[in-house]
């Protein structure tokens, strides 16, 4: 993960590590541990400045102190992580087994869950040093650790929404037609870096029939007069996530075009009025999807109608069918629902939401009505 370090401090870090510790003893696991990625720099601060094959990895265990376990030649660095003092450093030399001094650390019989990005490498060494540990990934053993933020990760959500608004509010001024699709995307990701994102995680530009393709990679086709473009952008500023998308018109659009562009923001405001403390993930996939497909472009719905966001762009809860976690205050994602027209066009809406005590509350504020671009 690469990206500015949200500006916490070592007793946020030791609350986040002791939360996380709390939920694998909850969960019925011996313990956590987590290699480098954004769950490394949420726990801990600590973000490697090169992964590499040497390992790397943060020990979380009910009845013990929270212990990175580092190579010798990184503790350095390591030691100056912002959550550095909540925890004990145990480096490791070149020469030595790692492994070994990991599983000091360890249960022999326990079961562990584990980020979803540790190298398979480091994951079999383990099980070859401690044949009794089995292993869940975090994803499946502890889905909402990071999903519920607390008030400073809400204003850096915040403003990197209001970022993203920006950016929007900006390139919506810039000649579409005649250009390629690439060259709006460099603009979008030199406005998103203007604005403050240390980091520009995607720049669809889809116009036309590409548009029709949720994940549509930019490319060199040629916007024309009568395009529908739909814009879905985002990266990290200060740590945390953006991720807005619009979908604007190359002049006039057509009387279908606007009536499916007005359908989708049906859709996304329903969706969005779903949400409040206690209602399942899906129900708010149901609200937006029901609004779609009552008005026969059920099938043209393809994708799941949100995903968290936080220290990543896409993280758990997920908005789709089947997820009956509960929504809590705190927890943010996107909800964007979408008609794609093979060969023909796509609308996509897209605003980031977090939950309140009553309610939602949008963190990006662009208009959601069509917007005709030259």
């Amino acid at each position: 993960m690469t990206g500015t370090a949200a500006p916490f401090a070592a007793d946020d870090y030791r609350a986040r590590m002791e939360r996380a510790t709390r939920s694998v003893a909850e969960a019925g696991l011996a313990g956590l541990l987590v290699a480098p990625g954004p769950d490394l720099v949420w726990l801990t601060g600590y973000a490697p400045t090169a992964v590499t094959e040497r390992l790397t990895l943060l020990v979380l265990a009910p009845g013990q102190d929270p212990v990175l376990v580092v190579p010798t030649l990184e503790a350095p660095d390591a030691g100056k992580a912002a959550g550095a003092s909540a925890l004990t450093l145990r480096d490791w030399t070149d020469g030595k087994d790692p492994y070994a001094a990991t599983a000091a650390l360890l249960d022999a019989g326990g079961r562990f869950g584990i980020s979803d990005n540790a190298w398979a490498m480091h994951l079999l060494g383990l099980q070859k040093t401690l044949p009794g540990t089995s292993y869940a990934s975090l994803t499946e053993a502890l889905p909402m650790l990071r999903a519920v933020k607390d008030t400073a990760e809400l204003e850096l959500l915040a403003a990197a929404g209001a970022a993203a608004d920006a950016t929007f509010e900006e390139i919506r001024n810039v000649p579409f037609g005649g250009r390629r699709e690439s060259e709006v995307a460099a603009d979008l990701a030199a406005l998103l870096r203007r604005f403050g994102h240390s980091q520009v995680d995607f720049t669809i530009v889809a116009s036309g029939p590409n548009g029709a393709n949720p994940h549509h990679e930019v490319g060199d086709r040629v916007i024309e007069r009568g395009d529908m473009v739909v814009l879905d952008f985002g990266g990290l500023k200060d740590g945390y996530g953006s991720d807005t998308s619009r979908t604007v018109h190359v002049g006039e659009p057509t009387d279908e075009e606007r009536r499916v562009h007005d359908l989708v923001r049906a859709a996304q405001e329903a969706g969005f009025r779903a949400v409040r403390p206690g209602v399942p993930c899906q129900e708010v996939d149901r609200a937006a999807r029901a609004v779609i497909a009552d008005a026969g472009y059920g099938e043209y719905f393809i994708h799941r109608t949100g995903h968290g966001i936080g220290v990543t762009t896409h993280e758990p809860p997920y908005m789709i069918e089947g997820e009956e976690q509960p929504l809590v205050p705190g927890m943010c994602f996107s909800v964007e629902p979408g008609v794609y027209l093979p060969g023909r066009f796509g609308v996509r809406i897209e605003d980031i939401v977090t939950v309140t005590e009553d309610g939602g509350r949008r963190l990006n504020d662009t208009t959601r009505e069509m917007v005709i671009v030259d």
